[in-house]
């Protein structure tokens, strides 16, 4: 990354982004205020219009109770109680229609109406009258007396577009007492709500228990159903009077709203909605300004930084000069030096660099010289493991010569054998000669034996093909080989040899030189002991065919027992050709999948065990 680049990351790091997260937050935490201070003057908004619309509307019901107290409704014929009527119906331009019914809510003579809208206010249609008459609450009024006024449950015509509630008014004392109804129209309310609004945003709708839009700022939501969000959050008439008001916010577009219970036991809400986008104008206007002035902050960051970072360059230039010169060798190469700043610095510890380089070559040469010798001694070293390694090649060719010489004494001894047959066939049990052509036959055929083993031992493959082995045999085959020599050293061989071992999984050939090199180790271990003794034991344990081959030589001291199977390590005295017995057993053995454990201590003897699975 240049260095120009690291330059804008460390600005925006360090200024821009510490102001714009204040900035944001001060904005945040504005935007929040400000909402809380629309919620309150909404809720006192909703509040002040909930107690004007159920003051307009018990001036409305009052009006009502008081003209119909001052009446004699009993004696008062059917002129006088169609005046009775009218006089009621011009108690408000509210009220719509006026109906006279009995005691069981039975219509009692002709309604009083507004036949023809007048000045806004809807006319009433007679079909409407069953509905009226349906909405009373006559039950509430039964027991009270003469003059009582009860608001009944408000409906919408929704083909006469048009919002009511019905009026009733006891005509006089007792149950049996009539009843004046009246249709009191809720439209003239928004005369109400729009002069609460007034000059402010979004709109004010009062709405009945059912969700609907009675009255509303925007007329055209006259009879709609409110949004289920809206809804929800409508006010319960049970709650006190100083819980019946609430804020809350609604998305999809989001909004602020408030909402107020109407006093006086009226079923009304007042809705006061707002978008919150309009609410909220001067708060984003504010993000926009904010967001404006940080680019052009950045942007005279980006000014300045570039100014400053050129400057930078040329000086960095020269250094980079410098360091090129070093790379060449030119170790002599110095930097000018000049102000105080820390590029001045930077050149001083430069040119102490240099000082340092050439020092350090100096030593290097010097330390050169040092490095030939060590090298001189190492390929002398390396040249005496070739010698070794050159002898074990020789071992390679003794084995293969013996392979031939093996195979061509085999060839004599089959005549040999054969001729001294052919002579026992002619001679009687009484001939004196048949005892010493016995003799000659069991030497002919132990000498057959033995070139037998030496020859299958010597065919040694280049890879290790692992099939089912008796490992039995191949420890007969393998002593029958080594056994006149052992016992010419002074050495007792013991053989316990498992009876029905099953076969192990091994190459055999291979297998047989690792049963003969820990024979010849053993051997050469107790060359100079009082005791020789060496054991041979075959047998399973766990899933695997184990041979162990112990001796009572001189033992393998623990510093030294990580190291015996590395190749050429031999704790001899004298190096005698060998030194790869135990490498290649540890090798011919982990190729089979087997192992090779050993316990030994210092003049008691050493034990070998071979573990392979059995096939």
């Amino acid at each position: 990354m240049r260095l120009y680049q690291q330059l804008v990351l460390f600005m925006l790091a360090a200024t821009v982004l510490p102001l714009a997260a204040v900035g944001f937050l001060l904005l945040s935490r504005a935007e929040a205020e400000l909402a809380a201070r629309i919620d309150a003057e909404q809720r006192a908004q909703a509040v002040a219009t909930a107690e004007s619309v159920g003051a307009t509307m018990m001036e409305v019901v009052d009006a009502l109770a008081r003209s119909a107290e001052l009446i004699d409704w009993q004696a008062a014929s059917d002129a006088e109680t169609q005046g009775a009527l009218r006089l009621l119906y011009g108690q408000s331009p509210a009220v719509s229609a006026v109906l006279k019914l009995d005691a069981e809510g039975r219509p009692l003579g002709a309604p009083v109406f507004r036949a023809q809208a007048i000045d806004g206010h809807p006319a009433f249609a007679p079909e409407s009258l069953d509905r009226l008459v349906r909405s009373i609450p006559v039950q509430t009024l039964r027991g009270g007396g003469k003059g009582q006024a009860a608001l009944g449950s408000a409906y919408v015509h929704s083909d006469e577009g048009r919002s009511a509630v019905a009026v009733a008014v006891k005509l006089a004392e007792g149950e049996g007492a009539p009843f004046a109804v009246a249709e009191v129209v809720l439209h003239p309310l928004e005369a109400v709500l729009r002069r609460r609004l007034g000059e402010g945003l979004g709109r004010i709708d009062l709405v009945d228990e059912e969700r609907r839009v009675l009255a509303s700022t925007a007329p055209e939501r006259r009879g709609q159903a409110l949004a289920p969000e809206l809804s929800a959050h409508l006010l319960a008439p049970a709650l006190p009077l100083t819980e019946r008001v609430r804020s809350f916010r609604v998305e999809s577009p989001p909004r602020r709203v408030s909402v107020a219970r109407v006093p006086h036991g009226m079923r009304f809400d007042v809705l006061v909605d707002v978008d919150e986008s309009t609410a909220l104008a001067p708060v984003h206007g504010m993000r926009r300004t904010v967001l404006l002035s940080i680019g052009a902050t950045f942007l005279v960051l980006l000014g300045l930084g570039a100014l400053f970072t050129r400057r930078l360059n040329v000086r960095l230039a020269e250094v980079v000069r410098g360091a090129e010169a070093y790379g060449r060798g030119e170790l002599d190469t110095r930097l000018k030096v000049s102000g105080q700043d820390e590029l001045s610095e930077l050149a001083t510890t430069f040119n102490r660099m240099g000082e340092e380089l050439e020092a350090a070559r100096a030593r290097m040469l010097r330390w050169n010289d040092d490095l030939r010798v060590r090298v001189e001694e190492a390929t002398a070293d390396l040249k005496a493991a070739q010698a070794q390694l050159v002898e074990a090649q020789k071992l390679a060719a003794v084995g293969q010569l013996g392979a031939g010489v093996a195979h061509e004494i085999n060839n004599p001894l089959a005549g040999i054998l054969g001729n001294v047959q052919l002579l026992m066939l002619d001679r009687g049990a009484t001939d004196p000669d048949l005892e010493s052509l016995r003799k000659i036959e069991q030497s002919a055929k132990r000498c057959k034996e033995i070139t037998q083993n030496l020859l299958r031992f010597s065919q040694q493959r280049e890879r290790a093909e692992l099939r089912p082995v008796d490992l039995n045999a191949v420890v007969r085959d393998a002593l029958s080989l080594t056994e006149h020599q052992l016992r010419g050293d002074g050495v007792a061989l013991t053989s316990v040899l498992g009876d029905g071992l099953a076969r192990v999984r091994a190459d055999p050939g291979h297998l047989s030189q690792v049963v003969l090199a820990l024979v010849s180790n053993a051997r050469t271990a107790m060359l100079n002991s009082p005791q020789k003794r060496l054991t041979l034991r075959t047998g399973e344990v766990g899933g695997f065919g184990f041979l162990e081959v112990e001796d009572t030589g001189k033992g393998i001291a623990p510093n030294v027992r990580s190291r015996i199977f590395e190749p050429f390590f031999t704790t001899k005295d004298v190096w005698s050709n060998v030194g790869l017995g135990l490498s290649v057993a540890w090798r011919v053995v982990t190729e089979a999948g087997g192992s090779i454990e050993v316990r030994s201590e210092v003049e008691q003897g050493s034990c070998f065990t071979v573990k392979l699975p059995k096939a």
